[in-house]
């Protein structure tokens, strides 16, 4: 199983398939406007500008589960994201990435790629996961992990045809 196998709704509502992003190398990151991490939207969307035409996409995922630092609906996530970060990468619904409602990407996701001492929860916003073009986990980053740190492994997986 690959992540190409989730279903997951755009900010719009709009329901797709993540294997709409087969051959690309994907970051999946768990973001919140109102978090001290947001500055990285700007550093994700300047990764994404530099690396989308040799096939990098950047998944954006809102998530109001660490202390409730994304309260906006998706119109008011669309717009802090644009209008703030120039963030033109997909972002998506507002999602729960631990418990019970996780949604089934993120318990994948954590399952498949521990943080850590194992651990298979999201600590808190802005944790990054690295996909390969087949789809499978190469990576996970900390929060505290700034996008640029992630760059080497991303050309890595972008050199791999």
């Amino acid at each position: 199983m690959s992540i190409y196998h989730f279903e997951v709704n755009k900010i719009n509502g709009e329901k797709i398939w993540l294997e709409e992003y087969a051959g690309k190398v994907i970051v999946i990151v768990n973001t919140a406007s109102k978090c001290g991490f947001s500055p990285q939207y700007g550093d994700l969307q300047k990764l994404y500008e530099r690396y989308k035409e040799e096939g990098l996409v950047i998944l954006g995922f809102p998530c109001n589960q660490f202390l409730g630092q994304e309260p906006g609906d998706s119109l008011e996530i669309d717009t802090y994201c644009k209008l703030n970060h120039g963030v033109t990468f997909p972002i998506f619904e507002k999602v729960h990435v631990n418990g019970k409602q996780a949604h089934p990407l993120f318990d994948y996701l954590t399952k498949h790629a521990p943080g850590m001492m194992g651990s298979k929860s999201i600590k808190w916003n802005f944790t990054k996961f690295l996909i390969d073009r087949d789809g499978e986990i190469v990576s996970r980053y900390a929060p505290q992990t700034k996008p640029f740190e992630m760059e080497e492994d991303i050309k890595r997986c972008l050199r791999k045809e």
